[in-house]
């Protein structure tokens, strides 16, 4: 008996996610496919920036919010992310806003580059492309950020010690690795 192969097959969405009001500029350029649920798509943007995932976010799509209810802390303006998937949330638009951790508010703008037909396996998101270390979490957003930038590179500074301290060690704002980022993306199944 032969076993028949079905190519699986659908659109891919190429997505630009970049973290704003951060310099040097922090983005990653990914491959998802269309039919990607919000919550799959928070935890591909965790992995893929390099965020620990411990903070509450949420998704911006034109004047419509989304993200995980909370009965405890209701938000009137926010709707559920489950089972709403991209493609039917973003329509004809373009563009998206993500914010994670509304303690250090990391806004990130999400770019629709291109839509593509794919077949094959696309089972697990990909990184195509990026530059620049993700902030540490709990750094203070962007302020704290630039704080923390400026005393990890002068050894003189008088945060200097406290910081490296703090973060573990020296921090490249530079760094960035394509494999290790995939390596990361291909434990998240779609």
């Amino acid at each position: 008996m032969v076993a028949k192969v079905v190519a699986l097959q659908g659109q891919a969405m190429v997505l630009r996610i970049e973290l704003r009001y951060v310099q040097p500029t922090v983005y990653r350029t990914i491959v998802v496919p269309s039919r990607i649920t919000l919550p799959k798509l928070h935890v591909t943007i965790q992995q893929a920036m390099g965020w620990l995932g411990g903070h509450l976010h949420e998704f911006i799509i034109d004047d419509t919010h989304y993200g995980e209810l909370d009965p405890d802390y209701p938000e009137p303006d926010l709707r559920s992310e489950k089972r709403v998937r991209l493609d039917k949330a973003l329509g004809v638009r373009r563009q998206l806003d993500y914010i994670y951790d509304y303690g250090d508010n990391w806004a990130h703008r999400i770019r629709l580059i291109e839509v593509t037909p794919f077949s094959g396996p696309l089972d697990s998101p990909w990184c195509l492309d990026g530059a620049n270390a993700c902030p540490p979490e709990d750094v203070g957003g962007e302020p704290g950020y630039m704080e923390f930038l400026e005393a990890m590179a002068n050894p003189a500074h008088p945060e200097h010690e406290q910081m490296m301290q703090w973060h573990g060690g020296p921090f490249d704002p530079a760094a960035f690795d394509l494999q290790e980022v995939n390596e990361r993306l291909m434990q998240i199944r779609i």
